[in-house]
């Protein structure tokens, strides 16, 4: 039984352009993350705030929500691998800026408030371009893959995400500590160049849109009320919006692993990894077994899980009891990235894939960015530990709320 069900899991495999996709993907999110990680060392060691990771986190959070359902409407009508090559090029270009601002000549020459300024605004311009590159990088998964192994194909992108992240993660802090930040972001700059040269060896697809209109927010307006009118799409979405933006600490780490737990960079991107870990760790066991029943109810008691390893974390002054809590939040915060994401590759029609997708990205990876600065000035007004206690009360709340008012989502199973 155990054989039929990993055959079934990994058949997305054999399509040579998704294989080729996911090894592109990894490689970009890698980067991606290693990014994040780096910026947010680097902004710590400058100003010694977690608030000003906090920052980085609202710049970010600002363009990809307010560009989310324009860019939704403008993947649906344009060719969708062009769109993410040109986002990767786009975002190696952002790297650059990042290479030029950490140069030891740079850093001698510019005061450290203007350095802190460039790092904000270049981090505002790869949110520009993730409002456009994140959805089509889901969107187009369906023209990679035939719709009957679509859920699988959906699951091993999560999969291959969460590897790409823990990677990121983990690699940056050695990265740091064994060549510094600025050769770091060169090594960045020739993963994203790597993930765009293996990109474009996949064929151009064809645009699905239907019915073309030149009416933009009646376009936008169509991917809203399909959304909004699929009750257990919105269920999943707000669930899981809410426990990202009151449960993250991914703000707060820097802090914790400086003045609390007491390790360097190495340590830094371990506890930056632990949370994708646990998450990888049980998608690829989803994967080879996947849920049969019950999902929805899954995904509630799992974000309430995830609420009470936040509390954990908050409280412990052991690295070893942090790392493990942090861990096991990433189990659960992994069932519920695999019930949303089959959720949406599931009930999608394939015209509306790239609005659909913008919304949920407005939504749940726009919510990363505002919980970072959620943590962060939570931090300014409660304090460190507080905060983190703080948060993880408040998406128990959520999950409460949640399982009485939205049952259709309690009930749900695929």
């Amino acid at each position: 039984m155990s054989f039929n069900l990993n055959k079934e899991g990994l058949s997305p495999l054999k399509e040579k352009e998704f294989r080729l996709y996911i090894v592109c993907r990894f490689i970009y999110i890698m980067a991606l993350r290693m990014v994040g990680t780096v910026v947010a060392y680097e902004l710590f060691q400058l100003t010694k705030s977690s608030f000003a990771i906090g920052l980085v986190g609202l710049s970010e959070f600002i363009p990809v929500f307010s560009l989310a359902l324009y860019a939704g409407h403008v993947i649906d009508r344009s060719e969708k691998r062009t769109m993410l090559l040109k986002g990767m090029l786009s975002y190696a270009g952002c790297v650059v800026l990042l290479i030029v601002c950490t140069l030891p000549l740079m850093q001698q020459k510019i005061n450290r408030h203007w350095l802190e300024y460039c790092f904000y605004a270049i981090i505002f311009l790869t949110g520009i371009i993730r409002a456009f590159a994140g959805p089509v990088s889901h969107a187009i998964i369906a023209q990679l893959v035939p719709r009957n192994i679509l859920q699988y194909a959906a699951n091993i992108s999560s999969s291959t995400w969460l590897v790409a992240s823990i990677t990121g993660h983990a690699s940056a802090g050695f990265l740091i500590a064994g060549i510094g930040v600025n050769n770091t972001f060169i090594l960045i700059l020739v993963y994203i160049l790597t993930a765009a040269f293996l990109l474009s060896f996949i064929k151009r697809k064809p645009v699905l849109v239907t019915k073309k209109t030149d009416d933009t927010w009646k376009s936008v307006k169509q991917g809203l009320h399909f959304v909004w009118h699929n009750k257990i799409m919105l269920g999943a979405i707000s669930l899981d919006l809410f426990a990202v933006l009151f449960g993250g600490t991914v703000a707060l780490i820097p802090e914790f692993s400086s003045t609390i737990l007491k390790t360097g960079p190495i340590g830094f991107g371990w506890l930056n990894a632990a949370t994708d870990i646990g998450s990888i760790t049980i998608i690829i066991l989803l994967t080879i077994f996947p849920m049969r029943q019950s999902q929805g109810r899954k995904m509630m008691l799992a974000v309430a899980g995830f609420g009470l390893c936040i509390i954990v974390f908050g409280l412990s002054s052991v690295y070893a009891i942090s790392f493990i809590a942090l861990l096991c939040s990433g189990v659960c915060d992994g069932i519920s990235v695999m019930v949303r994401s089959t959720i949406l590759q599931l009930t999608t029609p394939d015209e509306m894939r790239g609005r659909v997708s913008s919304v949920n990205s407005m939504f749940i990876n726009s919510s990363n960015e505002l919980g970072q600065f959620e943590s962060g000035f939570a931090r300014q007004g409660l304090g460190l530990v507080p905060s983190v206690i703080f948060g993880g009360c408040m998406t128990l709340l959520v999950v409460i709320v949640t399982w009485f008012k939205a049952p259709a989502l309690r009930k749900m199973q695929y």
